[in-house]
């Protein structure tokens, strides 16, 4: 029986999937993929992740404001994320977390909302998705602080040293891993899939972003992960079955599904 791939990370409610979204999600089982998350970055994508996920089988949702999106964020989009929260299909907080890439917004502001997206999270008691991204040091403070680990989740599109990815999963975090392992300048997180055992791992594509190759630079979706497995399995000296079993396994635990989802 074919080895079923599990994305944890993919933004199909983006506008770059207008024109064949239903169509490329319907043909996924036939191309490998068995379960999908799609992960909201603001308000208005919180509200299509739960369409899709309520119109798909196979789609759960993330629900959460991601770093650069939460200038105008407020008490009540908190609440209402709280009450979205207990939809069965929700399965996680995210992504939220710290992004110093861009000036905006203020860094004091990201903190402020990550903090209480943490909260939220621990209150509802779901993982959270990590975006983290020149902003490394404040986010592991972050997370040490307010007890993120008390719920875990990803450190999703990892970038960091192999040296935090082993500090992240001592504290019961999972490390993401994307189309960035094959190119050829991913040094770093090629040492990071050497280092962090299999079974601290899980694939995500991030589509439509961040194809891997040899699609570098196309529009990404979730079939591709078949190269982030292969390069992967090459890495841990495995087979791709195995790499695409556990990592599925990884998943269902991370986000509290049943071990036997696609």
């Amino acid at each position: 029986m074919q080895e079923m791939i599990f994305e944890t990370h993919a933004h199909y409610d983006d506008e770059a999937f207008q024109e064949d979204r239903h169509q490329l999600l319907a043909s996924m089982a036939d191309q490998g993929v068995g379960t999908i998350v799609n992960i909201s970055s603001d308000m208005d994508s919180c509200k299509t992740s739960l369409a899709l996920a309520k119109r798909y089988d196979f789609v759960y949702a993330a629900i959460g404001v991601h770093p650069s999106e939460v200038q105008d964020l407020n008490q009540f989009d908190i609440d209402w994320l709280e009450e979205k929260a207990h939809n069965p299909k929700v399965v996680a907080i995210g992504e939220i977390g710290l992004d110093y890439h861009w000036s905006d917004p203020a860094p004091i502001i990201q903190k402020r909302w990550f903090i209480r997206q943490i909260d939220l999270a621990k209150d509802v008691k779901l993982p959270i998705v990590v975006h983290s991204r020149d902003a490394a040091e404040d986010t592991m403070d972050l997370i040490r602080k307010t007890g993120a680990y008390d719920c875990g989740g990803v450190i999703h599109c990892y970038s960091y040293s192999a040296e935090m990815a082993k500090e992240f999963v001592e504290m019961g975090f999972y490390i993401g891993i994307g189309g960035v392992l094959t190119f050829k300048n991913a040094k770093k997180l090629v040492k990071t899939a050497e280092t962090i055992p299999l079974e601290k791992i899980v694939l995500e594509t991030d589509s439509p972003y961040m194809a891997p190759e040899p699609n570098r630079g196309k529009r990404n979706d979730s079939s591709n992960l078949i190269y982030v497995a292969d390069k992967l399995a090459q890495i841990k000296g495995i087979d791709r079955d195995q790499v695409i079993r556990v990592t599925r396994e990884n998943a269902c635990r991370m986000y509290g599904l049943p071990l036997e989802t696609k």
